[in-house]
């Protein structure tokens, strides 16, 4: 594995050379085809992971089974830290949402590593800080806003953690899908469809089956600033 990789992540993005290759040592990379269980709800929890390629949605089911996206994530993203210092099951299930490429370290692996390498501790620690503040903007988001609100926010959201710049505009590729929006937005699908067809015909943003691309991220903006 080309550890310089590693580098990407935001964990350990300012580690030198040889503390990325200690920790290469103990990573192991999986590819998921899309839709595939990366692991679920309720297993016990085993490692550290994050995105190198493709797509990761987190999810929760409710008791009569409707999913509820908590977080979708990209490459360099992690997830599962909320059990590196913590024994016990996965909170939620990680889903591909499209074929991707994970990586692991395990529980047991890091935790030598960070007692050997105090640095590493004070990255993952930012980095969890950072979530904790992502989560605490959404159930705010949640609480206050309207639908229009929710949504465009998700959308502005969504485009800068997985957007790219394009001749027609900021675009969003087909792997999100409405339903998933109205997930992350704690909306429905419908809403969200309605919704969407307002905002294109103030042009602020084009949709087809393939893409989102918005126009004019300041009119979006507008919807909830």
């Amino acid at each position: 594995m080309d550890f310089e990789y590693l580098r990407n992540v935001p964990v350990f993005e300012d580690l030198p050379q040889e503390d990325l290759t200690i920790i290469s040592q103990v990573t192991a990379e999986y590819k998921y085809k899309k839709n595939e269980t990366i692991f679920s709800e309720g297993e016990t929890g085993v490692g550290f992971y994050y995105v190198k390629t493709g797509k990761v949605k987190i999810i929760k089911l409710s008791a009569d089974g409707r999913e509820h996206i908590i977080n979708i994530l990209g490459p360099s993203e992690v997830f599962a830290e909320v059990l590196l210092f913590n024994k016990g099951p996965y909170p939620a299930t990680a889903v591909a949402l499209k074929e991707s490429c994970v990586g692991i370290i395990r529980n047991s692996e890091l935790e030598k590593i960070i007692i050997n390498h105090p640095h590493v501790a004070m990255n993952i620690i930012q980095v969890m800080s950072k979530k904790l503040l992502f989560i605490q903007q959404k159930v705010n988001s949640l609480a206050f806003s309207d639908s229009y609100a929710k949504i465009a926010q998700t959308i502005e959201l969504l485009s800068r953690r997985h957007g790219k710049e394009t001749c027609r505009g900021l675009e969003i590729d087909a792997a999100i899908t409405r339903l998933d929006i109205a997930n992350l937005a704690g909306t429905t699908r419908e809403t969200v469809s309605r919704v969407l067809s307002v905002i294109k015909k103030e042009k602020i943003l084009e949709e087809d089956e393939r893409r989102i691309i918005i126009l004019d991220v300041n009119g979006l903006r507008r919807y909830y600033e």
